[in-house]
């Protein structure tokens, strides 16, 4: 099997495991010509040499452009998996829409093969690709998130002493970021006991990121702890007594689902995919978007109630357990591609495993 994908440092353990890592020069911002010809050059390469049965484009620009790509060279079937709507959907205002009428435009394109199906994380994200027209409803296939090891994320007692409030992201302003800093100083306004942190890092290539600048002066206001970026999720989510994320637009984040498999509470905004993993009362809050008072309020009050915060983090656990767990995810991947490879699927499933 093969990974096309840019380099971060991973390929080592990609190679162990029995992978054949090939090298693309992805970039973020899409503003450079040159660059997105080379990126498209490197999937030409890649998936000549490769020849694939099967080809599995995650993310918005691997989708786009691999689905092209695989259209022209007559490649056989193309799996798209489309976990979110990323920055230019979510861009308010006349900018904003003028920037989605290509992406659009490409969308169709890319998503129209005979032998092409979508995976998407919720439904609302179904319903926006159908009503603009990028894609037919015969080629979706809804997978819940892309599951959680519960085996590794395991539920543990909430450290002692005050609590933890964190919110453990790619730091951008459509997490939440800046609301969370507006609930933060309402706490420490109101004389609520609890500590509030962040956990992540900038993501400079992204035009909605946090500034270290911006971070730090927070920090040193005392409004946040800033803990950076972090590996090893499965122990700092524990180190939690609530989990935040006031995004304004997901796929399904795998961070709530995560906070839901150790057994914490989380307090998120009530917009599609956060919506999918939280249900308000159960094993956590919703709130408004963009609204810093709601969130406070909604902290504040599983703050005050240690056993709320108890109950529905055991919720959590099982939701996580029952709905969520990687085995179901792999399970339900798996008849897409069965369903696009027919009787050639037994030859493919024996190679990939």
């Amino acid at each position: 099997m093969w990974i096309g994908a840019a380099s971060t440092g991973c390929e080592s353990q990609l190679k162990r495991e029995g992978f054949q890592f090939n090298p693309i020069p992805f970039t973020r911002s899409g503003r450079n010509i040159a660059q997105e010809m080379g990126t498209i050059r490197a999937i030409v390469r890649l998936l000549r040499s490769a020849k694939p049965d099967l080809i599995h484009n995650v993310t918005i620009k691997p989708v786009l452009y691999g689905s092209l790509v695989a259209r022209i060279l007559h490649s056989p079937a193309t799996v798209n998996a489309i976990s979110g709507m990323g920055y230019v959907f979510i861009a308010p205002g006349l900018k904003g829409r003028i920037a989605r009428i290509p992406i659009n435009l490409v969308y169709r394109v890319a998503l129209a093969g005979s032998r092409t199906r979508v995976i998407f994380q919720n439904p609302d994200d179904i319903e926006s690709f159908i009503s603009n027209g990028l894609v037919k409803e015969k080629k979706i296939a809804l997978i819940r998130g892309s599951g959680v090891d519960v085996q590794k994320f395991v539920p543990a007692p909430e450290p002692p002493g005050i609590p933890v409030v964190m919110l453990a992201s790619r730091l951008l302003k459509d997490k939440g970021v800046i609301e969370f800093i507006e609930a933060a100083r309402l706490l420490r306004d109101w004389k609520v006991s609890c500590r509030v942190v962040l956990v992540g890092a900038p993501d400079l290539g992204n035009p909605a990121s946090i500034s270290e600048k911006e971070l730090l002066s927070w920090e040193e206001q005392g409004w946040i702890e800033w803990w950076g970026h972090k590996t090893e999720m499965e122990r700092v989510l524990p180190l939690a007594s609530i989990i935040v994320l006031p995004s304004y637009r997901e796929g399904l984040p795998k961070v709530l689902l995560e906070a839901a498999a150790v057994g914490r509470p989380i307090v998120a905004t009530d917009v599609p995919g956060c919506r999918e993993i939280v249900k308000d009362g159960e094993n956590g809050l919703l709130v408004s978007p963009r609204d810093g008072s709601s969130l406070a309020y909604a902290i504040r009050r599983l703050v005050e109630n240690p056993e709320e915060r108890a109950r529905m983090g055991s919720v959590g656990r099982e939701m996580a357990v029952n709905e969520f767990r990687t085995e179901k995810v792999v399970g339900r991947t798996l008849s897409v591609y069965e369903e696009l490879l027919g009787e050639k699927f037994p030859a493919f499933f024996s190679r990939a495993v």
